[in-house]
């Protein structure tokens, strides 16, 4: 067997495959890399017999321009992740897991089938429907609602949050606050009170870049982050995609500000006692402030945002951060003013 196995190489993964007995001695699969992810390998193996699986193995360090670590072992918290989603999440929302392996952290799911299409792009080329808006909705709002109702089993099984924090809490918020030391208080409140929050199964990864759509159904990727812990989050880092596009497409920006609100409200009405926590849509007004500053200044900036338009974004927030909006529709109130201005 490979001792140091990149799945990028096909034939050191068709020998892995082979020899694993994944797929017979005779058979050869057509492997296909596909691009895109940061912090993964990620090969599509489509064999004879019509199976398609999507195979990723964790990267210590991830592919972006600042210097950013992580324990590859995280895939198998997806594995994990990827296991209990599809018990949670609405009926083929979630690619089926088929098999890991702890020595090569590596895991292996069925593939979306074909045609299917990046919700990100599509939403970047103007493309927005309601329908899908609400989709989004009613995934993360189910998500957070049926794993509160497990709670006594998945607090424990999630419990450690290590990934989450130097894949999200560091690279984002920490050496954001680093760069703008206007907002290291909010900032630093906003972590320890994150920390201190245990209410459901938090995916930590929610955003459009993670939505594939086949059939008209949005089926969700990327699991490396789950935890259990705030869903605030959840909120804030998603919400943070619509509004930044709403910046960026101007042509499209009352409809993606009209999108922000309907995602909440399904949301709400999904996620059901959830929503209604003391506390939890302040802290999501908070998440998603912290978040639209982050994918400026973060080690994970978003690509499609111009200089300009990262100027822009980060004084709105910084403006805001003093006195944050008292909900989530003050707050897209006052983004949508502050792009007006």
């Amino acid at each position: 067997m490979v001792n140091r196995l990149d799945i990028e190489q096909p034939g050191a993964l068709l020998q892995y495959l082979r020899e694993t007995g994944r797929v017979e001695a005779s058979e050869t699969p057509v492997l296909t890399a596909l691009k895109g992810g940061v912090s993964n390998r990620t090969v599509l193996v489509e064999r004879a017999n019509g199976q398609a699986w999507v195979i990723k193995q964790a990267l210590p360090k991830l592919r972006v321009a600042e210097d950013w670590f992580s324990d590859p072992g995280r895939i198998h918290r997806e594995a994990l992740g990827l296991i209990w989603l599809d018990r949670l999440a609405p009926p083929g929302t979630i690619p089926p897991f088929v098999f890991e392996d702890c020595q090569h952290h590596l895991l292996a799911m069925q593939a979306v089938p074909q045609p299917h299409e990046n919700w990100k792009t599509r939403l970047l080329a103007g493309g927005l429907e309601r329908a899908h808006v609400i989709q989004f909705g009613q995934l993360l709002g189910t998500v957070h609602r049926r794993a509160r109702e497990h709670q006594d089993e998945l607090a424990s099984l999630f419990a450690n949050r290590t990934f989450f924090e130097t894949l999200r809490l560091e690279p984002y918020y920490r050496f954001c606050a680093a760069r703008n030391l206007e907002a290291a208080g909010f900032l630093s409140r906003l972590i320890t009170e994150t920390l201190a929050t245990r209410l459901t199964l938090v995916h930590g990864d929610f955003s459009p870049k993670n939505i594939l759509m086949h059939q008209d159904r949005l089926v969700l990727l990327d699991h490396e982050v789950i935890h259990f812990g705030d869903p605030a989050f959840d909120l804030g880092f998603s919400l943070t995609h619509l509004l930044s596009k709403a910046h960026h497409v101007p042509p499209h920006q009352a409809a993606f500000l009209q999108a922000a609100r309907d995602y909440w409200q399904t949301y709400r009405q999904a996620a059901g006692e959830i929503a209604r926590l003391a506390g939890l849509e302040a802290r999501a007004v908070c998440h998603t402030l912290a978040c639209l500053l982050a994918r400026v200044d973060g080690r994970s900036p978003l690509e499609y945002l111009s200089g300009a338009e990262r100027t822009r974004q980060r004084a709105i927030v910084l403006s805001l951060i003093a006195q944050p909006p008292a909900s989530l529709p003050d707050l897209f109130r006052a983004f949508e003013m502050k792009l007006k201005e």
